[in-house]
């Protein structure tokens, strides 16, 4: 994706008023008068998402936008509309929106298209920024976003275990990371029994890819992301309405990857790892069975009750190596349960997490960055759906009540860091909205970014 943000050119930019009922009054006064005559001719109504290119000396004069009222914005993110509506050209904000900043990443994010198999009429739009806005920061979220959302685009085809693993080796080669993998049989011979029970029907070996970086002395913060490129249900198989959009099961995977390079190329104070366990659920002779015992790297065993509950599999054996060396933070990404769109809707994602501070903290940030995500409860009691009469552990409960919170249950007793906090995010966007193209979504990432950048900056 090409930069879309230019160097201060004020002089030769079109500019971009912001308007609402209560503000189009002054705006149009300060019009050109030819401008304000066709506004007026138009009948232009400033509602929100109204949008009219007005002239001016020689051609266009500017762009009325209209956005909602300051009192209760319902969509920051509205701006994101405009690079789908104007026409080639370098533009500037003439006057404040709610959020410059969020104003600015919507545009740039409203003009992403995923054009690896198919050329899109792209427009050459560019944004002027003003000198309040940190221009190189919101590069790299840009950035960031549009590498979560190419890699889950991608299909499973061009997209499987060992795709993953190479789009983690050039993010690490840009920043300078060191980069170990552990590919088929030898995950038996390293301790990850999950990860190879769930990728070795598959044709495409299964993986753990473990990324380090940073100072080895400072706060040790890890990143673990589900990286299931394409998952059938295994032998318990999904129908084909569930399977279709499977391709996107990897989202935690991508979007792991989306913050560890928002990190790095912050140069934040901390010493980074991030670990993708890689696999594809397949059915094959070899797949992993219902009623199946494994015993994982945790020493903790594993009844098999659905082998479509497959991420957590996986994701338990990398929170146990991530938890190996103590970290100050353990985040996991991963798109797990659809017990959690039924709760909060592909919009919102769930958050589980037993530090208070970190809770709140999140919240607040996701508040300040658009980013939107809900805390649910580790309710202890549940534990009880996911007993077992043969194991440790069942991976998955005894009804079908409660899946999210049942599936970050199951995942607790893999790590004792001091700070864990887990995502259920969809990482998906089902119908277009304005800087959210239809597909492939870059979810939480942007909040925690900001955490981690207030605490480490």
């Amino acid at each position: 994706m090409e930069p879309i943000f230019t160097a201060s050119r004020a002089a030769v930019a079109t500019p971009i008023w912001f308007v609402t009922a209560a503000n189009y009054p002054e705006v149009r006064e300060r019009l050109g008068a030819t401008a304000r005559a066709f506004a007026d001719a138009a009948g232009f109504d400033p509602k929100p998402g109204h949008y009219l290119a007005v002239p001016g000396k020689g051609g266009l004069g500017g762009i009325l936008f209209g956005i909602e009222a300051a009192s209760e914005p319902k969509d920051l993110f509205l701006p994101g509309r405009l690079p789908q509506q104007l026409a080639d050209g370098v533009y500037r904000f003439a006057n404040e929106p709610h959020d410059a900043r969020l104003a600015a990443l919507a545009f740039a994010l409203g003009a992403y298209r995923f054009t690896r198999y198919r050329k899109a009429e792209g427009r050459a739009v560019k944004l002027d920024l003003s000198q309040s806005v940190d221009r190189e920061d919101l590069e790299r979220i840009v950035e960031a976003v549009t590498l979560t959302r190419d890699l889950v685009n991608t299909p499973a085809n061009d997209m499987g275990p060992a795709e993953l693993e190479e789009a983690v080796r050039v993010l690490a080669a840009r920043h300078g990371a060191d980069v170990k993998a552990v590919v088929g049989d030898d995950l038996l011979k390293e301790n990850f029994p999950l990860v190879h029970a769930v990728g070795r029907a598959a044709e495409r070996a299964p993986r753990l890819v473990d990324l380090t970086w940073g100072t080895a002395d400072h706060p040790r913060v890890t990143l673990v992301g589900k990286g299931v490129c394409f998952d059938s249900g295994g032998l318990d198989i999904k129908p084909d309405a569930s399977m279709l959009n499977m391709k996107k099961d990897m989202g935690g995977a991508a979007t792991a990857l989306a913050l560890a390079h928002m990190i790095m190329s912050r140069k934040l104070k901390v010493r980074l790892r991030v670990v993708i366990p890689a696999v594809e659920n397949s059915i094959s002779g070899g797949a992993f069975r219902p009623r199946d015992v494994y015993t994982s790297r945790k020493g903790i065993t594993v009844e098999i009750g659905n082998t479509d509950a497959e991420g957590r599999l996986i994701l338990a054996d990398a929170l146990a190596l991530a938890d190996e060396d103590k970290p100050t933070l353990i985040a996991d990404f991963a798109t797990l349960t659809g017990a959690a769109r039924v709760a909060l809707g592909p919009e919102v994602p769930a958050f589980f997490t037993d530090d208070d501070e970190m809770a709140n903290a999140l919240t607040r940030h996701a508040a300040r960055e658009n980013d939107p995500l809900w805390r649910l409860p580790l309710w202890r009691p549940y534990e009880a759906m996911l007993e077992s009469k043969v194991a440790d552990i069942n991976n998955v409960g005894s009804s079908g009540q409660a899946g999210a919170i049942t599936a970050a249950l199951f995942l607790r007793p893999f790590v004792s860091a001091k700070s864990w906090v887990h995502f259920d995010l969809f990482a998906w966007t089902p119908a277009a909205k304005p800087g959210r193209p239809e597909g492939g979504e870059c979810q939480v990432a942007r909040a925690l970014y900001a955490l981690l950048a207030e605490r480490y900056g």
